[in-house]
């Protein structure tokens, strides 16, 4: 018997002529114990099915057709209680994002408590007992300290962590997991995973993975669903779904997972643009970034690769000038920008530019997309009116993207056109170097594909430098020459990234690079 079964279901959102179809007749079957993985592109209609199974669509949106049967729970046209009766209990969710999931206001203990409550038949006196269990359950270190928390004192893999605590707090029988690791580095995520899928083997429980991550979906599900505008067009076992697909559009997914093995060759001769020298930086007692030196060659890319907290973003602020150095100097074309105020650096700034990880959040929404390309062209005062439009359009056809899009909002654009607006931006300027940070984790896989090979052609056609933060070292074989390792803020390994994927020197560096999903790392996926 299925525990979760869902026959012909259609969802739409919107009203009367502006209705939009997320799903269409979709079958969904999950067994007791089993462990399933949803696939596809943004607005493909996963997280849609997910919300759906949970009760948790948007009034936007509507089921127009279908059955949603969850442990023998009839939910077809359920009411907000019938939902309420089965989440936490019956189903539980990790959703995606650990800052919006988690309460900023609330200490980590009450909000497990919260679930816990939920269980059927609880001695209340002994919630406090529950809540510590949940946690160190989920590998939490201390978990009686951890509860005295507030989330923002946790790193990204402890507030993930705390989701699943959350999730597993009601003994549920399905856990559904959205993107659960998307935004976490790879060794991280990998524990994460392997905790996750212990958990759920141990308690005998069924896993609804959503993600668009193949690597992820082949290691650890055992059945593989592929949805496409709202459809599922292919399932099966991981190996026939991911190896050997039918439908052209997994094959096109399939192709677009970028490859472990680096494709550019370092040009060992090419002069710095961007030199950091000796830079140390401490945040009260925490040394983030420690005697680090590293150099970004002109026209070819450094990737920064580590786990969190290993100092990535730190070296990329210092690089930027937006946090000040204890020590050390950081140099741009020959000038020490250590020393300068902000007035004097200023002129400097217009030769390089940020490009943020988010484009939900770095765009902002009240400002059409001519308006926000040209933004740096208004701040330094170049051009008039007209000059600025017509530099928005060049700069949008750069980017792969048409002139419609110049009077539209963040809003009305998809995840891979606002990282694309995002770019056009930061070349406004004509800069020199681009500082990229985490450019496509937020994206998924056939749309960070895109991305990085606009990221190449503009490399090739501009002679741009860019000095790249990443977690995912699929990524950063794709577009990097060289490669620096951070781990607790020292610079660990460093070289051309062809020869540190192919022989790393350091443990740690082997460490990273087996955490890679298995698919990923053996090319099967290719």
């Amino acid at each position: 018997m299925s525990l979760v079964q869902v026959k012909g279901l259609s969802v739409v959102y919107g009203r009367r002529r502006h209705r939009t179809t997320a799903v269409s007749d979709l079958d969904l079957t999950v067994a007791p114990g089993e462990t399933v993985a949803v696939v596809g592109e943004s607005g493909s209609g996963k997280t849609t099915l997910a919300s759906a199974l949970l009760g948790l669509l948007p009034a936007s949106a509507s089921v127009t057709a279908g059955t949603i049967e969850v442990a023998g729970h009839d939910l077809t046209g359920g009411s907000d209680r019938a939902f309420r009766a089965i989440r936490g209990t019956v189903a539980g969710l990790v959703p995606q994002d650990p800052m919006v999931g988690l309460n900023p206001t609330m200490r980590i203990g009450p909000q497990v408590a919260e679930a816990v409550r939920r269980r059927p038949g609880l001695d209340r006196r002994t919630v406090d007992l529950e809540v510590v269990a949940a946690l160190e359950a989920a590998g939490l270190d201390d978990p009686v300290r951890r509860a005295r928390q507030y989330p923002h004192e946790l790193s990204g893999g402890l507030r993930q962590r705390v989701l699943i605590a959350i999730a597993l707090a009601g003994n549920p029988q399905l856990i559904i997991a959205d993107e659960p690791t998307s935004a976490l580095d790879v060794t991280v995520q990998k524990r994460i995973l392997d905790h996750l899928t212990g958990l759920v083997a141990a308690r005998g429980l069924a896993l609804l993975i959503i993600t668009h991550n193949l690597a992820v979906a082949a290691e650890r599900a055992g059945r593989v669903v592929v949805m496409h505008e709202g459809r599922v067009v292919e399932q099966g076992a991981p190996g026939d779904i991911l190896v050997r697909p039918r439908e052209a559009y997994t094959r096109r997914l399939v192709a677009a997972v970028p490859r472990v093995t680096p494709r550019f060759v370092a040009v060992p001769s090419a002069e710095p643009i961007l030199t950091i020298a000796h830079v140390t930086k401490s945040f009260k007692d925490v040394r983030a970034v420690d005697d680090v030196s590293l150099t970004v060659p002109r026209g070819q890319t450094l990737a920064l690769v580590g786990e969190s907290g290993s100092g990535k973003t730190t070296t990329l602020r210092i690089a930027l000038g937006l946090e000040r150095p204890d020590s050390g100097r950081v140099l741009f074309d020959g000038v020490d920008l250590s020393g300068l105020g902000w007035r004097r650096q200023r002129p400097l700034r217009r030769r390089f530019q940020l490009v943020h990880q988010n484009p939900y959040s770095s765009l902002d929404p009240r400002f059409t997309v001519a308006q926000t390309v040209t933004e740096p062209l208004v701040s330094f005062r170049v051009g008039d009116r007209a000059s600025r439009r017509a530099a928005a359009r060049d700069l949008i056809d750069r980017v792969g993207l048409p002139e419609t899009v110049l009077d539209r909002r963040p809003a009305e654009l998809s995840g891979g056109q606002r990282q694309r607006v995002a770019i056009a931006r930061s070349l406004a300027l004509r800069p020199d170097l681009l500082l990229l940070d985490e450019p496509v984790s937020a994206l998924d896989v056939s749309v960070q594909d895109q991305i990085l090979r606009l990221l190449a052609d503009l490399q090739r056609d501009l002679g741009l430098s860019y000095l790249l933060v990443s977690h995912d070292l699929a990524v950063v074989a794709q577009v990097s020459h060289h490669v620096a390792v951070l781990h607790e803020g020292r610079v660990v390994e460093h070289g051309p990234t062809a020869s540190v994927f192919a022989s790393p020197s350091t443990a740690h560096t082997r460490r990273l690079l087996d955490a890679i999903p298995g698919p990923a790392r053996q090319e099967v996926i290719s």
